[in-house]
């Protein structure tokens, strides 16, 4: 046990663990996703296109295209990103009026927040999460700088501005479920700031009651309410709670080690979304317990090695930047998986490197492009990564 200890000690007290742990877990969590997509969205496809593999060749697709943006956003001048963040209010509130345009957006399940794009769809407010956390950075280190020159600053005036358009917008468009994450975000990165607590405190709870008065004011979401505390409710089980009681049916179902890859029986019309927002629970139903396991322990290990990278960097507007992003797959991560065993309503939030869906894969491999970069800044590494690249 003890040879074990010093060999984990070992391998975090190189320069390269945070970066290897990190391409590591991205790998196995989007390679299990696509194999998920495939096996979860094979009914779903033959339906719609006659073809078994439509959907996971887009997903593929997608795939390809992440990670191909990665490897460029890993690779290039941190400047770039820099200056990339001067934008990103813009950037991010342009791509977020867009979809509540008449006739450029288009409404899915709802949310009109979908812009047709050819044969595809894109969904702007996954990459504005992006653009509103380096938005955010910024302003913190600004709030930094005056700080250190004896200004009076306060980093929730520098961040509100912008936050409040992004949440404006993205309400605008119905979809409460990013709008919840969005508000999570800059809650999370005013807490690492140093921003007073009972700010922070105010800020949950008003976000807490506005998330509830717009849950109440539509008798749809007041529905996913009453499924919360029973699916199985004949009053709701056809209508709000069929999604979360199927969810949880096929989640039982898989026991400790599944019913095997591509044998789940929800998928066959019961789970509806079974390739997006509750492919968790098919993990569960055919790879077991075993399997939801592995998938939460790959996520504990990404997010562990994000947040040592935005601790060990010494600019602060990257270390802001990083804590955003671990922020934003927390929430993520944390609002899908309530979802999917029945504790938290339905609300549309995807799987981050698992679920179907082209905008959210690419942005968050974007995401993930960022803390690469800001840990291929730090000298160690930089000269690890040579002293192998020169061992070739």
């Amino acid at each position: 046990m003890r040879a074990q200890t010093e060999v984990y000690a070992n391998f975090l007290s190189k320069p390269t663990a945070s970066y290897l742990m990190i391409l590591t877990t991205v790998g196995a969590l989007s390679g299990l996703g696509l194999l998920m997509v495939l096996s979860a969205s094979s009914v779903t496809a033959f339906e719609q296109s006659g073809n078994s593999y439509s959907i996971f060749l887009k997903q593929f697709l997608f795939l390809v295209i992440a990670l191909a943006l990665s490897y460029v956003g890993a690779k290039m001048k941190f400047e770039l990103w820099d200056k990339l963040a001067r934008y990103a209010l813009i950037g991010g509130l342009i791509a977020l009026v867009l979809p509540v345009i008449p006739g450029v957006g288009q409404s899915i399940n709802g949310n009109q927040n979908w812009i047709p794009l050819g044969p595809f769809m894109l969904q702007p407010s996954e990459f504005a999460k992006l653009a509103l956390i380096l938005y955010c950075a910024r302003q913190l280190r600004r709030h930094e700088d005056r700080l250190a020159k004896s200004i009076s600053s306060h980093a929730l005036g520098l961040v509100a501005p912008g936050a409040i358009g992004f949440v404006a917008l993205i309400l605008a468009g119905r979809d409460l479920g990013t709008a919840i994450i969005v508000g999570g975000i800059v809650i999370g990165l005013l807490f690492i700031s140093g921003a007073p607590f009972r700010y922070v405190i105010s800020l949950v709870g008003l976000g807490s009651a506005g998330a509830f008065a717009l849950a109440i004011s539509q008798p749809s979401r007041m529905h996913r309410f009453r499924a919360v505390l029973n699916p199985f409710d004949p009053a709701v089980y056809k209508f709000a709670g069929w999604q979360p009681a199927h969810s949880l049916m096929s989640l039982a179902s898989g026991g400790v080690l599944g019913v095997g890859i591509g044998a789940s029986k929800q998928k066959w019309a019961n789970l509806s979304e079974a390739h997006t927002d509750f492919i968790f629970s098919v993990i569960g139903e055919e790879m077991g317990l075993l399997g939801t396991l592995v998938v939460l322990i790959l996520y504990g290990v990404l997010l562990f090695a994000i947040f040592r990278v935005a601790i060990q960097t010494k600019d602060s507007f990257s270390k802001y930047a990083v804590t955003g992003i671990g922020c934003w797959l927390i929430l993520q991560i944390l609002v899908n998986l309530l979802t999917d065993v029945g504790i938290i309503p339905v609300i549309g939030v995807t799987l981050p490197f698992i679920s179907y869906g082209g905008s959210s894969l690419v942005a968050n491999f974007l995401g993930i492009a960022f803390v690469l970069n800001v840990a291929r800044q730090e000298n160690e590494l930089r000269a690890s990564l040579a002293a192998k690249r020169a061992a070739k």
